[in-house]
Formats: C-alpha cells, sequence, structure tokens
C-alpha cells in the first residue's frame, strides 16, 4: 500500500488532450469512492503539473459535494530538474518543513488528503543517485508531521492516478503521443472499474468482496505466513494483534474511504523481528527514479542481511540504509495474480499499480491501523508488538502464477491460501 536528468523537452508539451467524459468520471470516483468526501470538509491535494485536467475535474466535484475549500498543490518537474542542475550542494540536506507542518495543521482541522500521481516516474534516473537520496531523506523526515495523519489513519485520505503525457511517453515510448496517452488513459480507466456502468457501485461490490476475504484471515489469527515460488522460500511472522485491511477503510475521523485507487490487495503488519529465508522481486521496482531489477534479500532476524540488485544496486543500498528500520518489514500484502493491474500486461514504473499486480512486501514503516485497536496503542506499544519504524515504506513486488501461499499457526497444519498466485 503506498504513501507521499539533463534538461528535457518533456512529452507534456506534446499536444495530447484527455477525453473530458473520462476526467469527470475519475474525479467523481475519486471523490466519493476515494476519499468520500463530506459536506464542508476541505481537501488538501497535491498534483504534477501535467495532471491539471485531472486536478480541476476533482476540485469541481468536490465543491459539488461541498467541500470547504479545496487547496491545490503543484510540482513541476521542470523546476524539479532545474534544482539537480543549479541548486548548491547543501540544499539537499533541506526539505520545507514548514509547508509540512501546515499540512499537519490541516489535518488536525479535519481536512481530506488527496495526492495525484503521474509525473514522469523516471525523471531523475540520469541524476546524482546520492544527491536524489539526500533529498528524498531530508524531504521524509520534514513531512513526518503530516505522514503522522496518514499513517495513523486519522484523516479520511487518497491516491489516485492520472494519465500524463509524460508517464505515457515512459511506459510505451514506441507509440505517438496522442497514442500514448489514450493507451494509458485506457489502462487506468480499466483498472479503476471505469469500464463498469456504475464504478461507484462496482467499488462497492469490489470492496465487500476485499472486506470478506480480510474478515477470513482475522479470524484465522495466522502467526506466519510461507511464501514459495522459484526463488523464494520466505517465512514472515506477523505481529502481535495484527489486523488485516483491504479496500475501503474507516479513519479515525469515522469516514470509511478507499486509500488506494487502484486497489487489489489485502495487508497486514509483519513482526520486525520474525522475517527468515530468502526473497526474489518479480517485478522491477521504480524507485526515486531509478529503476530496481532482479531484487533479491536474505532475512534473518527480521532483518535484510544481504540485499542484491541486478540493476540499481546503488540506490537499493542507499535505500535500506534509511535508517534502522529501513532493512525490516513494515507491510505485507496478497494479491491475486488475476488482478486486473496484472492482466494488462504493463509495467507501470508506479507502486501504485505495479504493487496491484502482485503479492508483495514493503520495505519500513508499518500502518497503525494495522493493529487491532490501533488507534489507541502508543508508538512504544506498537514496537513493543512487533511494529516497524522508519522514514520509508517501499512496497516491492514477489508474487507471481508460481507463487504457493501458506498461513501457519503453531502447532497446526499448513493451510492454503494461494496456489499458483491465484487465491485456495
Amino acid at each position: 500500500m503506498p504513501q507521499d536528468a539533463a534538461p528535457h523537452a518533456p512529452a507534456s508539451a506534446a499536444n495530447a488532450a484527455l477525453d473530458p467524459v473520462f476526467l469527470d468520471r475519475l474525479a467523481e470516483l475519486a471523490v466519493r469512492t476515494g476519499l468520500n468526501l463530506q459536506p464542508g470538509q476541505d481537501l488538501v491535494m497535491t498534483t504534477p503539473l501535467g495532471a491539471l485536467p485531472l486536478a480541476r475535474a476533482i476540485a469541481r466535484a468536490a465543491y459539488r459535494a461541498g467541500a470547504g475549500l479545496v487547496m491545490p498543490m503543484i510540482n513541476d518537474s521542470e523546476m524539479t530538474l532545474a534544482r539537480f542542475d543549479h541548486a548548491a550542494p547543501e540544499s539537499f540536506d533541506t526539505a520545507p518543513g514548514w509547508l509540512y507542518e501546515g499540512m499537519a495543521r490541516a489535518f488536525e482541522g479535519g481536512a481530506a488528503r488527496l495526492a495525484l500521481v503521474g509525473e514522469d516516474p523516471m525523471l531523475l534516473a540520469e541524476q546524482d543517485t546520492a544527491k536524489v537520496g539526500r533529498a528524498n531523506r531530508a524531504n521524509a523526515t520534514a513531512y513526518r508531521p503530516a505522514l503522522a495523519a496518514i499513517a495513523g489513519f486519522h484523516i479520511n485520505w487518497s491516491i489516485i492516478s492520472c494519465p500524463t503525457p509524460d508517464w505515457a511517453a515512459r511506459m510505451f515510448p514506441d507509440m505517438a503521443p496522442d497514442a500514448a496517452l489514450a493507451r494509458l488513459a485506457e489502462a487506468i480507466a480499466r483498472t479503476a472499474r471505469l469500464d463498469q456502468p456504475d464504478p461507484v457501485a462496482a467499488w462497492a461490490a469490489h470492496n465487500a468482496a476485499l472486506a470478506q476475504r480480510c474478515a477470513m484471515l482475522n479470524a484465522a489469527r495466522f502467526d506466519m505466513l510461507h511464501f514459495r515460488a522459484p526463488g523464494t522460500d520466505l517465512r514472515v511472522g506477523l505481529a502481535d494483534g495484527h489486523f488485516w485491511q483491504g479496500g475501503a477503510s474507516t479513519a479515525r475521523n469515522g469516514v470509511s474511504c478507499n486509500p488506494n485507487i487502484p486497489t487489489e490487495e489485502v495487508f497486514t503488519t509483519p513482526h520486525a523481528a520474525r522475517v527468515e529465508g530468502h526473497v526474489r522481486a518479480t517485478k522491477p521496482l521504480s524507485h526515486q527514479g531509478s529503476l530496481l531489477e532482479e531484487i533479491e534479500m536474505r532475512f534473518e532476524g527480521g532483518r535484510a542481511v544481504s540485499a542484491r540488485a541486478a540493476r540499481g544496486q546503488d540506490v537499493l543500498s542507499q535505500m535500506l540504509a534509511t535508517d534502522a528500520g529501513a532493512a525490516r518489514l513494515g507491510e505485507v500484502a496478497l494479491v491475486p495474480h488475476s488482478s486486473p493491474v496484472s492482466q494488462t500486461g504493463y509495467l507501470y514504473y508506479n507502486t501504485l499499480f505495479d504493487e496491484n499486480a502482485a503479492s508483495h512486501i514493503a520495505m519500513g514503516q508499518c500502518y497503525a491501523s494495522c493493529f487491532e485497536g490501533g488507534e489507541s496503542l502508543s508508538k512504544e506499544q506498537i514496537a513493543a508488538q512487533g511494529g516497524n519504524d522508519s522514514l520509508i515504506h517501499v512496497d516491492w513486488m514477489i508474487g507471481s502464477d508460481k507463487m504457493d501461499v501458506d498461513g501457519l499457526r503453531e502447532g497446526q497444519p499448513p493451510v492454503a491460501l494461494m496456489r499458483g498466485g491465484e487465491w485456495g
């Protein structure tokens, strides 16, 4: 579950446009299902410049739903690149804490949070990885006041993607800009269930199915999950008092929302000290502007004691060295191989999509909401129950049509949960 090159002529300069009907349907889904925005509730929305058409449609939908104030914050890729080309070296250890403190105050006041994603996922691929790592670490540290409201599920929040020319060009480099954008929009429509007559009703049915799956797992009270596939033999202990979630969930403010659209996962918190074995990635990971391929890790006592990547080794090593919790797990998620995202057959270079194509694990921060009574647990209590703490939360995909998953309870025979990547 996800959380927040040299100068070039970006694909966003291309003369490509999105269907207004598509934008309006996606905007309504974001407001009504993703956020379930309440009358009078303010909305803090972040968006890349290329996603402004969707951001504007969302603002209209939000105000029609009775929003108080919609506050957009816009990021521009050319300004991001300007920093890496011209900023003083010491600037990469700084971040706008004042901005995130303001966001935290907005959330404390009851505002909802929506993140639009759609920027070129490989924008920083040619930049100095040390600078990228320093900037991301500084940003993660400064973001913590705002992230606390999200990770603790104090507010209704959601992440949704917008097809943009830059992202479409990355996914379909051999296609004309208009055709590439249309192809990406078609994929997003399918995975967001916009191809259904009533997408909101389709999501209600999907959420009900995910809730039923979570209820089964919560009743089973497994101590551990055992993943087996080519290159993988991994036992993931589950945190004490862990709680499975998936689809729509109710935030502490009482509002039920879908934090991720699309979503096909059910997920919970591993025990940070009870992970053993080895695991191999089944899909590349796009992280900090780099593509990490063929990741392999070995865990002992919950910690990744070795980590290799055929491509992106420096980025992987920097990620795991972020802090003491970065080399431990904060999430484990089960996704069927037949998920709509998987069936498109695309690599999206975007964790929001790629994590919903395969079962996955996440390095770093756990979610307080994935504990029974998590809303009342202190940070110390979560740690005592096995929850991990870190500045990062990075999902990477390990599932495939060759993956078997068993649920284990001490003194009892294994329970088959997945066979060949599908629910048993």
